[in-house]
């Protein structure tokens, strides 16, 4: 059924919003589809390493005093994030452009480049957030939380997967003919990000030669902010560098995808 224009010119929130909207009259037929990478993946994770590999690991140092399923509860959150927002921000963000063109209709309309990507971004805000209560809830029925700083940590996996996902969101938009670009990423950069940036143990384990990809690591970040949320024994300044860390990375991925989506849709 056609619908009569307004004449309207929308606000760039507005037109940000509409674009939500879009996709969440999407995922309101589908959210089961997408069960699995929304809360039921990182549960999956909690119940084999930390209930059962978990039960095999002694409480101590490496662990800070606490179980291990303590202590990879709020790690596996943030890494089920990071993931959720690259899944979120490579195929998908290539098909607006590419197969579906989505991106090239909605642009055709008042609806500037910016707002898509502002509808992009906000709409991943919101399936972190929501994947990240979602494991919360769970990971509170197997008691893996010490106190109420859970609720921080939805918001450090969100803050973290948004860091990974503006940069990913980049990326695609600069993907024209994907090859194996994402798996290569996802199989060499992604997995190994998830094993070696203290998700499972202390990454003072690793070589001290090798410990600075972990530092440079957004998730390495996000877990140690979770982590101190849970479990404390993080100072002041600590807890800033790793906010300021991830708030640059969500910045930059941001301006690098603003000028990659007005150069691919406009010109």
């Amino acid at each position: 059924m056609a619908t009569a224009s307004t004449g309207r010119v929308v606000g760039p929130l507005h037109g940000a919003w509409l674009r939500v909207e879009g996709h969440w009259a999407w995922y309101r037929r589908y959210w089961l589809s997408t069960l699995y990478s929304t809360g039921l993946q990182p549960v999956l994770f909690l119940a084999a390493m930390g209930l059962g590999f978990g039960s095999q690991v002694r409480a101590g140092p490496a662990t800070g005093g606490v179980s291990y399923l303590a202590y990879v509860a709020p790690a596996l959150l943030v890494a089920g994030s990071t993931q959720l927002a690259v899944g979120e921000s490579s195929y998908p963000v290539l098909s607006g452009f590419k197969w579906q063109k989505d991106y090239l209709a909605v642009t055709a309309t008042p609806v500037s480049p910016g707002q898509v990507l502002g509808g992009h971004l906000i709409w991943s805000t919101i399936r972190l957030t929501l994947a990240g209560l979602v494991y919360a809830l769970v990971a509170l029925l197997f008691g893996a939380w010490q106190n109420a700083g859970a609720l921080v940590v939805v918001l450090v996996g969100t803050l973290t997967g948004l860091a990974c996902g503006a940069l990913f969101t980049a990326l695609a938009a600069r993907t024209f003919d994907e090859g194996q670009r994402f798996g290569l990423l996802f199989r060499f950069v992604l997995i190994p990000m998830t094993l070696f940036s203290g998700t499972f143990f202390p990454i003072t384990q690793i070589p001290a030669v090798l410990r600075w990809l972990a530092w440079l690591s957004p998730l390495w970040h996000g877990t140690e902010l979770a982590r101190g949320a849970t479990l404390g024994g993080r100072g002041g300044l600590a807890v800033l560098g790793h906010l300021a860390y991830l708030a640059a990375l969500v910045l930059i991925g941001w301006g690098l995808a603003h000028r990659a989506f007005y150069r691919r849709l406009v010109t």
